[in-house]
């Protein structure tokens, strides 16, 4: 008999109060548990439609946060070998802005210096004849000390030459491909006059880093007018059109960046 009322005492408490506390006096929330819990049959979860889910294999319990369900998710944890290298991070940017130069911009590194003046990891507040292409200056991450990140950039260029004459008319140019501030790939080209009105040219150029540190990395694309060749007062577009023959969707620069890496850090994924 005081078996039974002690159970019935108990079953009234927990109605009135309508949390359990186990090895704590003061529960926070319906059943408050302060050690370990072991649980050797099934955990299952109350469903919208009022049917209880018992989870698949492999599957782990997952908070939604407060006032939400807790639902169950499949857990995805990439399988890496040692010392390879993996393609951890890719994305492509685009720009339809460019740049323009004038024979007024003409870089004061002469023809015979452009060698010695165009360096690997030199700094691009140094090169001020060169312009950035805003919408290609972005930010990466690298997530090991063991990596290999790739740049290709392509763009189009035009001048707003006529019709090829008796003299030579041409522009060289170049574009840089810089990381932190610093040239890590370079390539110069000449554009000429033809025998129609406003010729372009489709630039492509790819950049290799080995190693970056550990960490966010600046990327900006910039191009420069090295010099001019019967043609002073002409103009240079990079990434932009002069004229309409082409326009801003054909002339667009765009930027694709991937990272390889021997990956250190595994970042998990949840479905």
């Amino acid at each position: 008999m005081k078996k039974i009322l002690s159970t019935l005492l108990f079953t009234m408490g927990l109605l009135v109060t309508a949390q359990v506390g186990i090895k704590t006096n003061a529960p926070k929330a319906t059943l408050d548990v302060n050690g370990d819990v072991n649980f050797r049959n099934k955990i299952g979860i109350l469903s919208t439609d009022n049917t209880v889910f018992h989870g698949n294999n492999d599957q782990l319990l997952v908070s939604r946060g407060e006032g939400f369900t807790p639902i169950w998710k499949s857990l995805r944890i990439p399988e890496y070998e040692p010392n390879k290298f993996y393609l951890i991070y890719n994305n492509s940017f685009s720009d339809k802005v460019g740049v323009s130069f004038t024979s007024s911009d003409d870089s004061a590194v002469s023809f015979t210096s452009r060698g010695t003046t165009f360096t690997k990891g030199k700094e691009l507040t140094s090169l001020t004849s060169f312009k950035k292409i805003t919408g290609l200056s972005k930010e990466i991450t690298v997530f090991s000390t063991q990596s290999k990140a790739y740049f290709q950039f392509e763009t189009v260029v035009q001048a707003d030459f006529g019709a090829v004459g008796s003299t030579d008319t041409s522009i060289d140019y170049a574009c840089g491909i810089f990381v932190d501030g610093k040239l890590v790939n370079l390539r110069q080209r000449n554009l000429k006059a033809i025998t129609t009105s406003y010729p372009f040219l489709t630039h492509t150029q790819i950049g290799i880093v080995d190693n970056l540190a550990k960490g966010t990395h600046n990327v900006d694309v910039a191009c420069t007018r090295l010099g001019s060749y019967g043609a002073s007062g002409n103009i240079l577009t990079i990434g932009t059109n002069t004229n309409s023959n082409i326009n801003d969707f054909i002339s667009q620069s765009s930027l694709k960046v991937d990272v390889y890496e021997v990956p250190e850090t595994f970042n998990t994924i949840i479905n």
